[in-house]
């Protein structure tokens, strides 16, 4: 035998005996090793006591008519609660599941075991043998290759793209199979395909899996469908027979008979229904309404209490989103103008009673904020590549959102957001800011869905026109919101980024120039930027968490500098409004309340 067979041979060899030597494991982690060991009895924020019976009714703003919410014709009007952190993985279940006390670790769950190797280029899962749908069908290899099928070819960004890299399936036993990357540049890749949704193969029609549907569909989790009123109401009914039902990862969870969730067009609809008692419980984001719209009869009689949940993620970012498909947003210069213009002291005083915080980046209050932060040398070096896209104090850690004397009418403000309009090619007209160029005035259009939303917009309306600057506030339905949102046929509206500590693939979704003319993608703003695509490239290869803040970072300072959004404000802490006929554990996980793990009171009687 030659020696170049044999070294072939040998080093093929080396390679299954390394393969071999990966130990399965009961969860993984992003950066590090699961908190919890082997053996733990339930998650940390869970009551393994929480009694079961009982229902909960809940409610949210806006309408559904699909269930469907990994198709794009889904995207933005399905049903809330088949799969989501603070509702619960209802209907939908994934082979791990995460633990929303850890920054980012997923523990066994559809799968009883994992093993992923330090080179990440592949990732295997034995199923765990108990483990059914709805219909008592068992849950199979076929089902799990089936699903990151259907996903890659006919789910919405970023599931297409996620599950698009997967390079081959192998199936390894008859519970097992073994999903094999490329390479293992994206480390955050095989923690993504492990919470991929699950669907029966058999139960899943593939050639209308892209169609929007209101067909009820079959899942693994602990709730089936029993009532669904289109754009009004959603109930599910805990299954008796749920396979999971005491896993670990599931001691203390799904603790209702029953779950309903009201559609309400308008936000104050929503509020009074709260007050009546017909939606339980209630996030409130507005400081004033949390304040002083506490005054009704059951709040006084103490049937109602004011929960506050303190977390430990970043504050999320909500912004004013300018559409930079439209021509007029096109310039950086205009959009940072324009975002001078909003009076972050005047409004928060004047609508707001003071309570909110100034929101400056998209990871505030957290390690991975660049705000008050000098650029690092790993930073400075991701950067390199992409001279004068970051400013000059974003590098410095010095910039902050303009500071206006809260009047209002900051006459030093507007002189430098007329500057910056200037250097864009504008100039002050009469009344009118025009284009020197093309002769028209710098007019657009802000799209709100509540009152609170039009209040701020028109202050920032006022402010606008004071130099010369026209913004129409149009006001619109749910429905029409997220419809225009979808197709991107806006100006500027409200939108919100949510944070987390382990940011990673999600962010293609929401930056990436790939994403930037889909339709249904979260890449509101229509940011095409070189820098980002590498940045989100780094964030998600990063091997240590001093190379991940790194990036993550970068791309902060990238975004901030790029001036895409109007950064608001935010909320100390969560703000739950709670009927006592529920209650909650006392421990508060990191990324904040649950409903999954409450309980009824009643039931505990």
């Amino acid at each position: 035998m030659c020696a170049a067979l044999l070294g072939g041979l040998t080093e093929m060899g080396a390679s299954a005996y390394a393969e071999e030597t990966v130990p399965w494991s009961h969860g993984i982690a992003m950066h590090g090793k699961p908190a919890l060991p082997q053996g733990f009895s339930h998650l940390p924020y869970a009551n393994p006591e929480a009694p079961k019976g009982g229902r909960i009714r809940l409610g949210v703003q806006g309408t559904f008519d699909s269930l469907n919410p990994f198709i794009l014709k889904g995207a933005w009007t399905s049903a809330r609660g088949m799969k989501e952190r603070q509702m619960g993985q209802n209907i939908f279940e994934s082979l791990l599941l995460r633990s929303n006390d850890e920054p980012f670790t997923l523990y066994a769950h559809l799968a009883e075991a994992v093993r992923l190797p330090e080179a990440r280029d592949w990732i295997e899962f034995r199923l765990n043998p108990a483990a059914k749908f709805s219909n008592d069908k068992p849950v199979t290899v076929e089902d799990v290759e089936f699903s990151l099928k259907i996903m890659r070819d006919k789910g919405r960004p970023p599931y297409s793209d996620w599950y698009g890299r997967i390079t081959e399936f192998e199936r390894t036993g008859e519970r097992s199979i073994k999903l094999h990357f490329k390479d293992g540049t994206d480390r955050e890749l095989p923690l993504l395909i492990s919470l991929a949704p699950i669907f029966s193969k058999t139960d899943t029609d593939a050639q209308t899996f892209d169609q929007s549907t209101l067909e009820p569909p079959v899942g693994s989790g602990p709730y089936t469908f029993k009532e669904i009123d289109p754009g009004r109401r959603v109930v599910y009914e805990r299954n008796p027979n749920y396979w999971a039902k005491d896993l670990p990862v599931k001691v203390g969870f799904d603790n209702f008979d029953t779950i309903s969730i009201d559609y309400f067009r308008d936000r104050n609809a929503l509020i009074e229904a709260f007050k009546k008692g017909d939606v339980e419980a209630l996030a409130f984001g507005n400081p004033a309404t949390w304040e002083t719209g506490f005054d009704f009869p059951a709040y006084n009689e103490g049937k109602v209490v004011k929960d506050v949940f303190e977390k430990g993620t970043p504050a999320p970012m909500l912004g004013l989103a300018f559409n930079t498909r439209r021509p007029h947003f096109q310039d950086k210069r205009v959009r940072r103008a324009l975002s001078m213009l909003l009076d972050f002291d005047f409004i928060n005083r004047t609508l707001f009673r003071g309570l909110y915080e100034r929101t400056a980046g998209y990871w505030d209050n957290s390690e991975l904020s660049s705000i008050g932060k000098p650029a690092s040398d790993k930073e400075r070096a991701l950067l390199a590549p992409f001279e004068d896209v970051v400013d000059p104090d974003v590098m410095a850690g010095t910039w902050e959102p303009a500071q206006t004397d809260g009047s209002g009418r900051d006459r030093a403000v507007l002189r430098e957001a007329v500057s910056l309009l200037q250097e864009a090619g504008y100039a002050l007209e009469g009344r009118q800011m025009v284009n020197k160029q093309t002769g028209q005035a710098l007019s657009f259009e802000m799209l709100v869905r509540t009152k609170d939303e039009e209040r701020v917009a028109l202050s920032l309306q006022r402010t606008m026109k004071l130099i010369g600057v026209e913004m129409q506030v149009r006001s619109v339905d749910a429905s029409q919101f997220e419809e225009r949102r979808f197709n991107f046929d806006f100006d500027m509206l409200f939108n919100s980024w949510y944070a987390s500590l382990s940011p990673g693939g999600e962010q293609y979704a929401r930056w990436s120039s790939d994403a930037a003319d889909l339709p249904g993608s979260r890449n509101i703003v229509g940011a095409k930027e070189p820098a980002i695509d590498s940045l989100i490239d780094e964030m998600v290869a990063a091997r240590t968490r001093e190379d991940f803040v790194a990036a993550v970072r970068a791309l902060d300072r990238v975004l901030i500098s790029g001036a895409y959004a109007i950064p608001l404000y935010h909320v100390p802490a969560e703000w739950v409004g709670r009927w006592t006929t529920l209650d909650h554990p006392e421990q508060t996980p990191v990324y904040g309340h649950q409903f999954d793990n409450w309980w009824s009171a009643t039931a505990a009687e």
